[in-house]
């Protein structure tokens, strides 16, 4: 077991100059003001040095530019003016941010790859990373978020996992203000925070409070936030089993489902940051998180056969719930040997997350008339996290840098699902093959190291490679069947930036990069949803490898940034779920690897004024994909254009009113058998301020309640499509009270200078 040899891999590392994870520094410090003391030197961050002016590719810009921040391998995007990211989800903040979707169900994609991974300030997050990813991003709060950074080609210095890409969450920093106001009075306490608490219609509620205490070596920091949502939706299924030797339709299958739910989460978090010498900084964090949903679900099934005539009608009603719990500890040491960046910092962190659904339905036959069925089922997956960085960063005269580090991510999920049926809610009990207990143990070891350095004044260049090895190791306890994979995988990447002027600037890349399965897609016991449909996992599901191409042109004209990215990505063994006929029109759905996917497409931002009150953020994905399916049962080659896009406008209307619209498009995605279709939504905010520390915001989400979506399949043996009516329309008034000693400055989230954090 891979446990074992981690002993001797930790002394080893410990004494090892290698750098944060995510290899980053800290932001050179405004210029003192009259009205703000200078900043002192505060802890890197990870991703401080994307926007460090001295850093090899970055790109200087003043005022409203940094709305959208740019290096070498990445983009950012600030959240400050985002009203939806004030009462909303993280849901509602990715939706607003170019290349990213979300579906109604949470599912995150980027530019129409839906494996993507997601950090918080550069670090794994447990709560994005497990089976229950998609709840925690329709839970979690938007306000506590600075800005989002996008990485479509991540340098090495970032784990090769999701070959869409990576999106890192950066939390809110402590204002520069208050810092300067400690620096200027070491011996004050300076104490900064904000009240959020906003109302919406149907018993919504949402509220938070965030805070910074300073003084001398020790900065406190926290935030805690609960959400109370329902939220009703709907969806309707039409499958034709097929001859598949005439194609014939030889029976049809209609279900009406509607569903109503009420949710609520609360998440917490404490961190503190000591500066034990000028050198030498402590940092620790605990964080946690309970959501629990609670629902009723009434449900219309009916089959007729290929004359129209009824043969079989049922309802299913009943009740349904889930349960996320979670939490998790940082600690992190960090020593600087000089103020130019040159650090070496070492982390530990650990989390553990419980999820539970559970189920309780009667199913009553209509036709024929036959005894009640009750049915209860319950799957439970708790899952642990552990993870070790040692991560080193050097500077180099010549404007160079170097960066090394390596990494340790041991994950561990436990999950066992039981099924019990009887003729009333009493009697139920075990079903026999129904229930079932699958652990795994997945590690990965990794090196990597780039290296960055000018040519010239106008050619700048990194280069990096990554070394990993992985060990998997699954069981299904019930089943005493056991299976491993063990592979080692090397991960270059490259990164090219000239600058054509002081406006224009052209960027290439490449990168390497893996999806590998989820350890529970790798369990193959079939696990029972309903009557019309089982799923199970796949023990032969191989990683997923993709080489990712891009080149780019960008330009900055006063407050106006425009971009134009033309992308390529060649994908083996790509995932995709697979449905298949098993019999009575009963359908099992498990993972299965494709031939290869290929996207090819073109991706356009731009943002500026269109007024001197009046401002504009738009984007829009343009791109073909192309699918070999060889070896799919049922599936084909299939190719098509997708179109996605998002436009926002930002009017101040005084200096105390301001006011946004946002909507936008996702396009469909493309399966082995069939389409995915997605859908858009319109939002509106108003936000007024009504001194200089309370302000009054509404918000109207999807106000024309047009985000739904429909999946179809379209095989010999079966056709299917499934239309979903989720109503996310939402409205919301709300306060925020900032308070606290400093001096005040508008909002900049690119300050970003707290301790690290995770999620």
């Amino acid at each position: 077991m891979s446990k074992y040899k981690l002993a001797p891999l930790f002394g080893a590392v410990l004494a090892l100059p290698a750098t944060g994870a995510l290899a980053q520094t800290p932001p050179t410090p405004p210029p003192a003001t009259a009205q703000q003391a200078p900043a002192p030197t505060a802890q890197p961050t990870p991703q401080e040095d994307k926007d460090e002016p001295a850093t090899v590719g970055d790109v200087v810009v003043t005022a409203r530019a940094n709305d959208v921040r740019t290096s070498i391998d990445s983009i950012s995007y600030s959240l400050a003016d985002d009203l939806q990211a004030t009462t909303g989800s993280l849901a509602e903040a990715l939706r607003n941010v170019p290349s990213v979707d979300v579906d109604p169900q949470g599912n995150v994609s980027l530019r129409g790859d839906g494996n993507v991974t997601i950090l918080v300030d550069g670090r794994p997050s447990a709560i994005l990373s497990g089976p229950n990813r998609a709840d925690a991003v329709l839970q979690l709060p938007a306000d506590r978020y600075g800005r989002i950074e996008v990485m479509t080609n991540p340098s090495a210095a970032y784990s090769p996992e999701g070959s869409g890409g990576v999106i890192n969450l950066i939390t809110k920093p402590i204002p520069a203000a208050a810092r300067g106001a400690a620096a200027s009075a070491p011996d004050a306490t300076v104490t900064t925070g904000s009240v959020r608490v906003n109302i919406g219609d149907n018993g919504r509620w949402n509220a938070g409070v965030s805070g910074s205490r300073q003084r001398g070596k020790l900065t406190l920091t926290g935030d805690v936030s609960y959400r109370y949502d329902d939220q009703t939706f709907a969806f309707d299924r039409l499958r034709e089993q097929l001859d598949p030797t005439t194609g014939g339709v030889t029976a049809t299958t209609t279900t009406h489902q509607e569903n109503d739910s009420v949710q609520k989460g609360a998440f917490g978090r404490v961190a503190a940051e000591y500066r034990l010498t000028d050198k030498t900084m402590l940092t620790g964090e605990l964080r946690a998180n309970q959501f629990d949903m609670e629902g009723t679900a009434l449900g219309l099934f009916e089959t007729r056969d290929a004359d129209g005539v009824l043969t079989r009608a049922y309802t299913r009603d009943g009740t349904n719930g889930f349960s996320m719990k979670g939490w998790g500890v940082t600690s992190r040491v960090l020593h600087q040997f000089d103020t130019s960046g040159h650090e070496w910092s070492n982390e530990l962190r650990y989390d553990r997350n419980d999820n539970e659904n559970t189920s309780l339905v009667a199913n009553v036959f209509q036709t024929p008339v036959s005894p009640a069925l009750y049915e209860a089922t319950r799957w439970l997956n708790e899952q642990e996290m552990i993870g070790f960085t040692s991560a080193y960063t050097r500077p180099m005269d010549d404007g160079s840098k170097l960066r090394a580090g390596y990494e340790l991510t041991l994950t561990r999920p436990d999950q066992g699902n039981v099924l019990r049926r009887g003729p009333s809610e009493a009697a139920l009990t075990p079903v026999p093959g129904q229930s079932n207990r699958f652990t795994a143990e997945q590690t990965v070891h990794a090196l990597y190291a780039t290296y960055e350095r000018p040519f010239g004044d106008k050619l700048s260049a990194q280069f990096g490679l990554r070394l990993e090895q992985a060990e998997v190791e699954v069981e299904d306890v019930t089943n005493a069947v056991r299976a491993s994979q063990d592979y080692f995988r090397a991960y270059p990447t490259g990164h090219l930036q000239y600058k054509l002027t002081d406006t224009q600037t052209l960027r290439a890349s490449y990168s390497r990069r893996i999806q590998r399965p989820q350890p529970t897609q790798l369990n193959p016991f079939v696990t029972y949803s309903d009557p019309l449909n089982l799923r199970s996992g796949n023990p032969d599901l191989e990683p997923q490898e993709t080489d990712s191409f891009e080149a780019m042109w960008q330009m900055r004209r006063g407050q106006s940034f425009y971009q134009a990215t033309a992308y390529y990505r060649d994908t083996t063994k790509a995932f995709t779920d697979v449905a298949t006929d098993v019999g009575g029109g009963v359908l099992l759905t498990r993972p299965e690897n494709l031939g290869a996917r290929r996207d090819l497409g073109v991706e356009l931002t731009a943002s500026g004024r269109l007024h001197p009150t009046l401002r504009y953020n738009a984007s829009v994905n343009a791109f073909r994909q192309e699918i070999d399916a060889a070896g799919i049962p049922g599936g084909r080659d299939r190719e098509g254009e997708m179109l996605t896009g998002r436009v926002s406008l930002n009017w101040q209307a005084t200096p105390k009113d301001f006011v946004q619209v946002m909507g936008f498009w996702q396009g469909d995605q493309l399966l082995a058998q069939g389409t995915r279709e997605s859908g858009g939504m319109v939002n509106l905010g108003y936000r007024r301020k009504l001194n200089d520390t309370l302000s009054l915001q509404f918000t109207a989400r999807d106000i024309l309640n047009s985000f739904g979506g429909a999946t179809t399949y379209d095989t010999p043996l079966f056709r299917e499509r499934i239309d979903q009516d989720i109503n996310l329309r939402a409205f919301y008034l709300g306060l925020t009270w900032s308070f606290g000693g400093g001096p005040r400055r508008q909002p900049d989230q690119f300050d970003f200078s707290t301790g690290p954090t995770g999620g």
